[in-house]
């Protein structure tokens, strides 16, 4: 006799990746019958962040897309370019806008609840799961994981840093900015041991969003970025603009495995599977991917996909040799990338990025860097044990 559950489907948290899995689901006919819990601790009511991302196909949230652009421009002491894009444009999502989107969708799809709460305990079970949440105990065939990763860090083994920022969306009294052209990375600035760069998305000549980036294992004050934005703007002859929007993040990158299931019937969504790239930081396109992988498996076959991710294993390793420079000698990220986009075309870069890569592609890419950083990481991976910055 089959069993019985309240939903076929249970996601737990309604951020990018639960609300974007529910929309997957509500866009298939061949799952138009299957049952919905969507559980999520806030309603989203904010613009309480954005999404940009490369993209050369059409996606499913072009329709909100705020802004996009088709030249990109990399500077470093060394070198700079500014690049047109050929088969990728350059894209922003504001965050209420994709809120309201999927809000929209899903709220013409009566199969799909819901509810305001938090998931406190899944367990797997032979034939489904049993969620215990705030609001109420629920079964389920399958659920599906959103909440924030938790793990014991084992920093013997595993890399650990983090891609913070802070960035203003200013206006200025005078022309300014260009707005074809996204500022990708500016690595002109000091970079104090660290991987430290502008990043500008302009609106207008006038309007842009400005952040100070860095990939590193500790935040700074919120002062320090603050202060190098406000250098940005003085060297760009902006001494009079107005704050807008403010923006605040700090996004983990670790190789530190994050498992794609947490049992049979439960399998892991966003960054607790994984889906912000480690090297990068970038999460919405992988977010998107990983959505339509698993309901293209839950579509034909009942069930998720034998292989849940997808991910292939060279770029991970790509990804633990960066995050190993990035650790113990993160100034040299500037030279890496600098020589990238010497060497190689934005296209190139961004496909490697995306893990669409051949091998010979994979090749051409790490071929157009100086070998001996990464030689020597590989040694640090060979024998278990990330490297470290050596104090002078």
């Amino acid at each position: 006799m089959a069993a019985t559950f309240d939903y076929d489907y249970l996601i737990a948290g309604g951020g990018a990746a639960g609300l974007s899995l529910a929309y997957h689901i509500s866009q298939d006919p061949r799952l138009a019958d299957k049952r919905v819990l969507l559980i999520e601790p806030e309603t989203k009511n904010q613009n309480d962040r954005t999404w940009s991302f490369w993209a050369d196909a059409p996606t499913p949230f072009d329709g909100i897309v705020a802004h996009e652009w088709e030249q990109i421009a990399f500077r470093s002491p060394q070198f700079e370019q500014v690049f047109k894009l050929a088969r990728h444009r350059y894209k922003m999502i504001k965050g209420l806008d994709f809120y309201n989107f999927v809000g929209q969708t899903l709220a013409a799809v009566p199969q799909i609840v819901r509810v305001q709460g938090t998931v406190e305990k899944l367990e797997d079970t032979p034939t489904g799961i049993v969620a215990q949440t705030s609001v109420g105990t629920f079964t389920a065939r399958y659920a599906f994981d959103s909440r924030p990763p938790q793990f014991q860090k084992q920093p013997d083994k595993y890399r650990y840093l983090l891609q913070h920022f802070v960035g203003w969306e200013v206006e200025t009294t005078h022309d300014v900015f260009d707005p074809k052209t996204v500022e990708f990375m500016d690595f002109r600035g000091e970079q104090q041991q660290e991987a430290r760069f502008m990043y500008v998305l302009p609106f207008s000549k006038r309007q842009a969003f400005v952040e100070y980036t860095l990939f590193s294992a500790e935040l700074l004050p919120k002062a320090a970025y603050e202060a190098a934005m406000r250098e940005y703007l003085r060297e760009l002859g902006v001494t009079e603009y107005q704050i807008g929007y403010e923006e605040v993040g700090a996004i983990p990158m670790t190789d530190h495995p994050l498992a794609s299931a947490a049992g049979r019937h439960i399998i892991n969504l966003g960054t607790r599977a994984g889906r912000a790239k480690p090297s990068t930081g970038y999460a919405f396109k992988r977010i998107q991917a990983h959505s339509a992988h698993l309901v293209q498996a839950l579509a034909t076959t009942g069930q998720p996909p034998a292989n849940l991710t997808g991910d292939q294993w060279q770029f991970g390793l790509f990804d633990t040799l960066l995050l190993d420079i990035m650790q113990r000698k993160g100034e040299q990220t500037r030279d890496i990338f600098t020589e990238m986009f010497t060497r190689n075309t934005p296209e190139r870069i961004f496909d490697f990025l995306d893990e669409r890569t051949s091998w010979k592609e994979n090749f051409q890419v790490m071929n157009s860097v100086t070998p001996w950083p990464f030689l020597r990481s590989i040694a640090h991976v060979l024998r278990g044990r990330p490297g470290q910055r050596v104090a002078k």
